[in-house]
């Protein structure tokens, strides 16, 4: 009997617990919001874990790539290392915000491989970046020495696993700002762009403006920080409104004198007024759209003064016909200084700024295995590791030690799955059958039916195969990779039809 097991054997060793990452779908909002991730920004941030970037290195909020990652690179014999480890160590920052987020601006201003060269040469560096400028050289014989492109290919599907998380929460709250404002979904000036970072400390978020060049950087996090997506996105068209009517809003700036009392107030809103009255009406926009008009006050007494201001005259807004761009004016001369002026006098600012709670949810320590569950699983990890003999010697001590058919029913799965590396499809086809006649889980009776599935439709058999998936779709508390594969089933992916001479 001629078998196309081939397709089986994909699916064979990571059986049971691998879950595919999910595809990133487009939207409208992705074209005018690219998220992704950046290359650059993973070879950079691989070099630094490498060289001693440890922060926040046990928390359980990382992403399984960072560590993945690093103990894969600590297997390898890098030479540039040790320069790498000297630099890493001699610029580190006690801030880990400010730690990480050098590399953050070194990365999003290079031009990437090989040379990591800069990507604008007569654009004056910030701070930060420039105090960078020996870490090119380290970093490309970095990349050369550790193959990091091919680890960056490695790592496109726990990327686009953690952007799936991304693409719908951000579409609605771009999708949202657009609404209110009345933009269309075509930029012609600037770029906003939202990268995804999985090798950073987590819970942080990084916003950087170059030019015309909007970036956000996320780090992992137990919720996604779309109130910082949407935050920046608005400062993106608020600098629109900024520069196109810079007259009428300096009309206002005796107003920014009360600011340059709040104890927390940024050297940038102090010095610059009309970065001082766009961050007001981004606070203004923000509390109405998150319908939270206490939003508003916060923002007044961090030194945003114009926000109650600017947050007067929306409701006004939203009842007439003009896009943002074209009322803005209109919004301008609604306020009236002589009367926030008497509401400024009264400000009672906050002393600190305020903190964002981050939940963090600690994972349970597994239970320690003991009798046939450990043996079960010890016999598990055999197989993983390709140790087919081992493994095999395992799983059938296990049927000949215990009367308990759950445990049976997991033991002749294995076997199952070991026949078909083996390349023996006939006795891999008889032993699922044997795990049906006990009392598997869902997990272990549903693959069963799927792998009986696949097995027939090599054979050519599309019907009987069709009967097996849909017996696996029937099982209560199913895992999702099993509810994928039987679906692709049933929808013929699988079916190889037989070679004429053997028909």
């Amino acid at each position: 009997m001629r078998l196309f097991i081939f397709v089986l054997l994909a699916v064979t060793v990571f059986g049971q617990r691998q879950q595919q990452a999910p595809q990133l779908q487009a939207t409208n909002t992705q074209k005018l919001a690219p998220l992704d991730g950046n290359p650059t920004l993973f070879a950079v941030l691989a070099a630094i874990n490498a060289a001693g970037y440890d922060t926040e290195i046990d928390s359980p909020t990382n992403n399984p790539l960072r560590k993945s990652l690093r103990d894969h690179l600590a297997t390898r014999n890098i030479p540039s290392l040790p320069a790498l480890r000297r630099f890493v160590r001699e610029h580190h920052l006690p801030n880990a915000s400010d730690d990480l987020g050098q590399y953050v601006s070194f990365a999003l201003l290079s031009r990437g491989a090989p040379d990591f060269g800069p990507a604008m040469p007569n654009f004056p560096p910030p701070a930060d970046a420039d105090k960078l400028s020996e870490f090119p050289a380290l970093l490309a014989a970095f990349y050369r020495e550790a193959d990091v492109a091919k680890l960056w290919e490695l790592s496109q599907p726990a990327y686009d696993a953690a952007l799936a998380e991304y693409t719908d929460p951000i579409a609605r709250a771009l999708q949202g700002v657009n609404a209110y404002l009345r933009n269309s979904n075509q930029q012609t000036k600037g770029r906003f762009q939202v990268f995804i970072d999985l090798l950073g400390a987590p819970n942080q978020v990084h916003a950087r403006v170059y030019l015309e060049e909007y970036f956000i950087v996320i780090t992992p996090s137990p919720e996604p920080r779309i109130d910082e997506v949407r935050r920046q996105y608005l400062r993106f068209w608020g600098d629109g409104l900024r520069f196109k009517y810079a007259e009428g809003l300096n009309k206002l700036k005796p107003l920014g004198d009360y600011a340059l009392a709040s104890p927390i107030l940024g050297e940038e809103y102090r010095q610059d007024f009309l970065s001082l009255a766009t961050e007001s009406f981004v606070r203004a926009v923000e509390a109405r759209l998150a319908r939270q008009p206490a939003q508003v006050t916060q923002a007044m007494r961090e030194g945003f003064v114009l926000a109650p201001a600017f947050a007067d005259g929306l409701p006004k807004y939203e009842t007439q016909d003009d896009v943002m761009r074209d009322y803005f004016p209109t919004l301008l001369k609604s306020i009236d200084p002589k009367k926030e002026a008497v509401r400024l006098d009264k400000i009672d600012f906050v002393m600190e700024r305020a903190v964002r709670t981050v939940r963090v949810t600690v994972a349970a320590k597994p239970p320690v295995l003991t009798g046939v569950a450990k043996a079960l699983d010890d016999a598990e990890e055999l197989f993983r590791a390709q140790k087919l003999a081992q493994s095999k010697e395992a799983w059938s001590a296990i049927l000949g030690g215990t009367a308990e058919k759950p445990a049976q029913a997991r033991a002749y799965y294995g076997l199952a799955r070991v026949a078909l590396s083996e390349r023996d499809p006939e006795r891999a086809d008889m032993l699922f059958r044997k795990v049906l006649e006990l009392e598997p889980d869902a997990s272990t009776h549903s693959w069963s039916l799927v792998y009986l599935g696949k097995l027939a439709d090599s054979q050519g058999e599309a019907e009987p195969a069709k009967e097996f998936y849909g017996q696996a779709l029937a099982i209560a508390g199913l895992p999702e990779q099993v509810k994928r594969e039987a679906q692709q089933g049933l929808s013929g992916a699988f079916f190889r039809p037989r070679p004429p001479e053997e028909q």
